[in-house]
């Protein structure tokens, strides 16, 4: 099994698209970069799937809606 990939690589991802996304293609998006069967963590919780994680940051205000699906910003990921 792989190791945890952490909410914040998810995050940066987005970022790097810089394009909105569904909630869909953001979760095809972390299968290709990270395989179907990753799991993921936060600074506050783990073992999580793609579609827990993608809720997750969702409740943590961690996406912006906008016009076609969700984005981040540099300033809603945490540096700890």
């Amino acid at each position: 099994m792989s190791e945890s990939v952490h909410g914040h690589q998810v995050m940066q991802m987005m970022l790097t698209h810089g394009n909105a996304l569904t909630k869909e293609e953001l979760k095809n998006m972390m299968h290709a970069q990270f395989g179907e069967d990753a799991k993921y963590h936060t600074c506050s919780a783990h073992d999580m799937d793609a579609d827990m994680l993608i809720e997750f940051l969702e409740g943590k205000g961690k996406f912006i809606p906008s016009e076609g699906g969700i984005k981040t910003a540099a300033d809603r990921i945490c540096n700890h």
